[in-house]
């Protein structure tokens, strides 16, 4: 049997904790409920989380600090779940390296589908949702190169030129995975984000851009010329280098 995924869900709400932790475990999921960014921490430290649900207005340390401090320092999924609507608040947490961002009042069956897209780019398939099936990966393409660079579908790593690994956010990723399936072609903003956030997320502006520009900060040699990731006006993306598979 699958062991169920470990989900943290940190607000200073304690109504809120147990709202949420109570239709998780209904849903198989293993749930920690926590109320402080310190709580957090030394859970990572004993039980790691696969994912985390992150409130913003905490006492103490800023949502968005500890959000920094995770992609830091850990691997896991991080959906942000707050009250701050605001566009540029959205931004920010896609930037600091949310996987999504999910304002309240939400309804908890979408917030369940968000969870499990999430969990969904960092496992196999079957291991988040049965009725889900996995993108078919032809052996020949579990490895792709372009640029140098060591994209391992297999083993959701990438590696650089000098061979060293990089990290990469579950989103970021996908991302990168999209572009190097489809060399040479532009992708709009739509299929992308189909791509790295799966059917069930309601998509809001700007969510591709902002990985994107993650994403090129990694990758290139210089992240305000890129020339692995170029943007084509009104269009979307496009991957430059040939990639070669195997």
């Amino acid at each position: 049997m699958t062991p169920a995924f470990h989900i943290a869900v940190l607000d200073d709400e304690v109504d809120i904790t147990q709202l949420l932790a109570n239709y998780l475990q209904s849903h198989g999921f293993r749930v920690t409920q926590l109320h402080n960014g310190a709580s957090l921490m030394a859970l990572m430290g004993t039980d790691p989380a696969d994912l985390v649900l992150l409130d913003l207005g905490l006492p103490g340390e800023d949502g968005f600090s500890i959000a920094r401090r995770m992609r830091e320092n850990w691997r896991c999924g991080l959906v942000i779940v707050t009250g701050r609507g605001d566009a540029v608040d959205k931004v920010v947490g896609l930037e600091v390296g949310a996987d999504d961002y999910v304002t309240k009042p939400f309804d908890l069956r979408e917030l369940v589908a968000r969870v499990k897209a999430v969990l969904r780019r960092m496992a196999p398939a079957d291991a988040v949702d049965a009725t889900v099936a996995a993108s078919p990966v032809p052996p020949s393409a579990d490895k792709l190169r372009f640029a140098g660079w060591l994209l391992d579908i297999a083993a959701r790593s990438l590696t650089n030129p000098q061979g060293q690994a990089v990290a990469l956010t579950g989103g970021e990723f996908d991302l990168l995975s999209a572009f190097a399936r489809h060399p040479g072609r532009v992708l709009s903003r739509d299929f992308l984000l189909e791509q790295t956030r799966g059917r069930e997320a309601a998509p809001f502006d700007r969510t591709v851009d902002v990985q994107v520009g993650r994403l090129r900060k990694k990758i290139e040699a210089d992240a305000d010329d890129p020339q692995i990731i170029k943007s084509v006006r009104g269009a979307g993306y496009i991957l430059v280098p040939p990639v070669a598979r195997g």
